[in-house]
């Protein structure tokens, strides 16, 4: 059997051919994608002399295409982990050095060593194509609408800082007065200013409270505003209003997509729609893993440390796999956080922690990654008591969680 080790970079791939004796020839350089269909080939006549199996790194989308003309072609691939391709270079000759040939030449004896995983060309179903498309949309506002909250923060604290106390910085109603009026004092000189915050804030803003802002605004400290600062001030507030209603669209149609989904629904009472929706496709199938542990360790919320003699290291997560999966099992963790039962479980485990809360989030996270595991493989009704001891949700307040 010959295995090809094929190094991925942006615009050249090289390879090596790696035989059972551990010899090994020298690279290939192949220049991508325009010569890509001419290795392609070239591997086709080798396969007629003897077995081939092509070995590559997890490389994010540099080596799609080659993936995909092996697939086409009927040529075996197989997967080496970047991390044990480092932690081999020097074994592999004794040199902790690390270049194109020679990473070639140890994904294909790692491989070789039965490192690899199989790694087929495979499109996936559409409804999965459309699950990924409204993920990366939804992530992809929300980190942008971050952006303009930092500027929003910023500007505030300079032009009327009083706002803080009496308003959300980002919410909706401070957003949409921002985007009306621009200048602080330009909402105070309204008359109409009253009744139309009130249209903003609905049933949520009291009459005191919008009197309160009224005044803020008409006898703030802040800095004087030009009518440059106060038009910047209103495109950083539209671009937070444009954002939210963006995101608002994905996670609609991500709940069109997950109503007749069994895993996705069986998981959203433990970690809600959205974060079991990136869940699988992070991960895929739920079912697919033999156990909670793999499944949690796939998210890279799998514990590590570093011990040796009377030392004794500190715990801390391999963060192995995709971040976007443990990005929003963050954002449920901070969501659970809110109920009372489970603020008393963090402040018990900070205690123990000597005061560090950091921990107890990361806590919060592996328990509810075991949780979606359970309630996602075996269909049991999620529980928060056996989760959190102690945890007691009546309905409404699970309703308005949800909501």
């Amino acid at each position: 059997m010959c295995i090809v080790g094929v190094d991925v970079a942006k615009g050249e791939l090289v390879a090596c051919l790696y035989w059972p004796d551990r010899s090994f020839d020298r690279p290939w350089r192949i220049a991508s994608p325009v010569q890509i269909g001419l290795f392609v080939e070239k591997l086709k006549e080798l396969s007629l002399g003897c077995p081939l199996v092509v070995a590559m790194e997890s490389s994010g989308t540099y080596g799609d295409v080659l993936r995909q003309a092996l697939g086409d072609n009927g040529i075996e691939v197989r997967r080496v982990s970047s991390k044990a391709v480092k932690d081999h270079a020097e074994t592999f000759d004794g040199v902790p050095s690390q270049h194109d040939g020679k990473d070639a030449a140890v994904i294909a004896e790692l491989c070789q060593m039965g490192k690899g995983s199989p790694w087929p060309w495979k499109q996936q179903c559409e409804e999965d194509q459309a699950l990924r498309f409204w993920i990366r949309k939804l992530d992809t506002a929300q980190r942008i609408k971050q952006v303009y909250c930092g500027k929003l923060e910023s500007l505030l604290a300079r032009h009327w800082p009083e706002v803080f106390g009496l308003l959300k910085q980002s919410g909706p109603t401070l957003t949409t007065a921002l985007m009306r009026w621009g200048d602080p004092r330009a909402l105070a000189a309204d008359p109409q200013a009253a009744a139309i915050l009130r249209s903003f804030g609905g049933r949520y803003l009291t009459d005191e409270k919008i009197r309160q802002v009224i005044a803020a605004a008409g006898w703030t400290l802040g800095v004087r505003m030009s009518p440059w600062q106060a038009r910047e001030l209103q495109a950083v507030a539209e671009a937070i209003v444009q954002k939210r209603a963006e995101i608002a669209a994905c996670k609609k149609e991500l709940k069109k997509l997950a109503k007749d989904h069994a895993t996705l629904q069986a998981q959203k009472p433990a970690i809600g729609l959205v974060t079991a929706c990136v869940l699988w496709m992070c991960l895929g199938d739920v079912r697919n893993y033999a156990s909670a542990g793999a499944y949690r360790k796939a998210m890279g919320l799998n514990l590590k440390e570093r011990s040796s003699g009377k030392h004794k290291g500190q715990l801390s997560l391999s963060k192995r796999g995709q971040r976007l999966a443990r990005k929003w099992l963050y954002f449920s963790a901070l969501r659970w956080l809110r109920e009372s039962a489970v603020k008393r479980w963090v402040e018990l485990k900070k205690a123990r922690d000597g005061g560090k809360g950091g921990k107890a989030v990361v806590g919060v996270m592996r328990r509810l990654a075991l949780a979606a595991y359970h309630v996602g493989k075996n269909g049991v009704e999620f529980d928060p008591g056996r989760l959190f001891p102690g945890v007691q949700r009546s309905e409404p307040r699970a309703e308005t969680a949800r909501r």
